[in-house]
């Protein structure tokens, strides 16, 4: 297994904290990183920072048990425990993300985990995200209540809280954070604004979590539902007559040019 030097570390862990204060994935002094550099080692970020303005000399670095190796400028966040339970229940572990996405965090506020069967994307490269139960932030049962789940899940949203994503690498940790951010979007708008979404057929959920075994991933859960038949096998829209219906293109200007003038425009 191949550790990032002291130096790699702290770099990666400034980068993605600025992505994620950039992104608003975080306000104020939220969210916090760590990072693997070693078989039982961990940079980390501090309490009370802002992760778009961290500096190297922030960072602290601590074992896998919690003792403080090197501190920066500040003690670890309270939160880093859940942090090392992540590393401690799942030895392919390399970084850990923990942030605020607003829509993500949305819906660990409403308790609704991320597992529909709409987008091929956050299926193979996320799998489903399921929610934890409610537990103080900082305390220790926010780490037990996670503990069930770090090695065949990717991602959890933690409820009334935020999101957490883990990774072989801090960078697929931080990819893993983005896909489920995105994913938590488009669920948002099938669900809440558009009000519709096309379900995957069975026979396509299959399909992708032979492509996701493909790709080496091992993780990430499967819906709890899919489609008996695929509903999106046929093309929508793209009519080359110019036709509407029984409404011809002229009927449609005819119709638009007495609106314009009943409104007097």
């Amino acid at each position: 297994m191949k550790y990032l030097n002291d130096f790699e570390a702290k770099e990666l862990i400034l980068d993605i904290g600025r992505r994620m204060y950039t992104k608003n994935y975080v306000a104020a002094n939220d969210g916090n990183i760590t990072c693997k550099a070693g078989p039982d080692c961990i940079w980390a970020t501090p309490t009370g920072v802002s992760k778009g303005y961290m500096k190297a000399g922030d960072l602290v670095k601590m074992d896998l048990n919690g003792k403080i190796i090197h501190q920066g400028s500040l003690p670890p966040s309270s939160e880093i425990k859940m942090h090392l339970r992540v590393y401690n229940e799942n030895s392919e572990v390399m970084g850990v993300c923990h942030a605020h996405p607003p829509a993500a965090t949305s819906f660990a506020i409403a308790g609704i985990s991320l597992d529909k069967a709409i987008y091929p994307e956050a299926l193979v490269t996320l799998g489903t995200v399921p929610v934890v139960h409610y537990e103080a932030p900082g305390s220790q049962g926010i780490p037990d209540s996670v503990a069930p789940y770090c090695r065949d899940y990717n991602a959890l949203l933690l409820a009334n809280h935020g999101a957490l994503a883990w990774g072989t690498s801090l960078m697929e940790a931080w990819f893993r954070l983005e896909s489920l951010e995105h994913y938590a979007m488009i669920l948002m708008y099938t669900g809440n604004i558009i009000g519709k979404a096309n379900v995957l057929s069975c026979d396509q959920v299959k399909e992708l979590v032979k492509i996701r075994e493909k790709l080496g991933i091992r993780t990430g859960g499967l819906p709890p539902c899919c489609a008996a038949e695929a509903s999106n096998l046929a093309d929508v829209g793209g009519g080359l007559t110019g036709q509407c219906g029984n409404v011809n293109a002229g009927d449609i200007e005819a119709i638009v040019r007495g609106i314009v003038q009943k409104l007097g425009l």
